[in-house]
């Protein structure tokens, strides 16, 4: 049986929406017959993102509270420079994921166990979808605003890590629940109080391999019924995230790590494996200037006119915060 992959409906000029009817009309069609769990699973994935894409009634509520505190912090931080912008991941990046995660899960599992996980345990694994949703915070304090012998990198983690400390409260003062990170240590970051520290995972005291850094917190958002994930960066940061080196090289380190789980798990042992690897490494030779998708351009796989959210997040809620100096000129 020929095995459905996202690749095989980006070139007949339809909508992001008809590609995941599609996609998913066909995938469910074809887990029906072969009885495979994993692809059902994905399935119910692709009607939580069409959801998300068309029943958006929710995020304009969870906007319009999250602004609240764009509000406090144009209030408190009159001098501060912060952008406030909200997206939904992108169709490729969250298909991407999902099967990353069957690739991660069944190879991590093979190695400890020298076994297959069971169905159930794989279905569990990819249940746990948490950033198909997330806000981003960047701030920035102008260089007109430091005092001689200030380090701007420091002032500006002195001030994010303030805003980290009472984010979580004033949020769940307006139907958010912040959720525990789950993170294997907690931040031993001096600067975020400690009753707060067991909700972030702190990638700005312990930046990940690639050297990106952030601090990311998640909220279950109970009058929407959904999460929401919260990142907190630099300009600096954001810059290095966005453009520098940890965008090319997170990448690189990727593809390099799972045609390393390709080569320890034998080929046709573990059929949710082997589709999930096919369909990470088929999105990842993709051509985006040869794909043909509504409201989507690209001359290459760096510079794109993605206006539907296919290969990057759709933007959700754009806010900008210019310092007092810059919106009046002076003080």
């Amino acid at each position: 049986m020929r095995m459905i992959k996202l690749n095989d409906y980006l070139y007949n000029g339809d909508t992001i929406l008809k590609i995941i009817k599609k996609y998913s009309d066909d995938l469910r069609r074809s887990a029906c017959e072969s009885g495979n769990e994993i692809d059902m699973a994905h399935c119910n994935f692709l009607l939580e993102i069409e959801e998300l894409l068309t029943h958006n009634e929710f995020l304009t509520s969870e906007s319009q509270r999250i602004r609240d505190f764009y509000m406090y912090m144009a209030g408190i931080y009159p001098f501060l420079a912060f952008t406030f912008k909200g997206r939904i991941k992108s169709l490729i990046r969250a298909e991407e994921k999902f099967n990353g995660y069957i690739v991660e899960f069944v190879s991590d599992y093979y190695r400890k166990n020298h076994a297959y996980p069971a169905v159930s345990e794989l279905k569990q694994a990819v249940s746990m979808f948490r950033d198909l949703i997330a806000y981003r915070i960047v701030i920035s304090m102008p260089k007109c605003h430091l005092r001689e012998g200030d380090r701007q990198e420091e002032v500006e983690e002195k001030y994010l890590y303030e805003i980290a400390n009472v984010l979580p409260k004033f949020l769940e003062e307006r139907g958010f629940t912040a959720k525990l990170s789950g993170a294997k240590t907690t931040s031993v970051s001096p600067l975020l109080s400690d009753e707060v520290k067991p909700y972030y995972r702190d990638y700005v005291e312990n930046p990940k391999g690639s050297g990106y850094r952030s601090l990311h917190i998640t909220f279950f958002d109970n009058l929407a019924r959904c999460y929401a994930e919260l990142q907190l960066r630099t300009k600096e940061m954001d810059d290095y995230a966005e453009i520098g080196d940890g965008n090319h090289t997170v990448y690189e380190r990727r593809q390099e790590e799972e045609r390393t789980r390709r080569d320890e798990i034998p080929e046709g042992e573990c059929v949710y494996f082997d589709d999930a690897y096919a369909r990470v490494h088929d999105l990842q030779e993709l051509d985006l200037s040869k794909v043909d998708v509504n409201m989507f351009t690209a001359a290459n796989n760096h510079l794109m006119n993605d206006g539907c959210g296919l290969a990057r997040g759709r933007l959700i809620l754009p806010f900008e915060h210019l310092s007092r100096f810059q919106k009046e000129g002076g003080e």
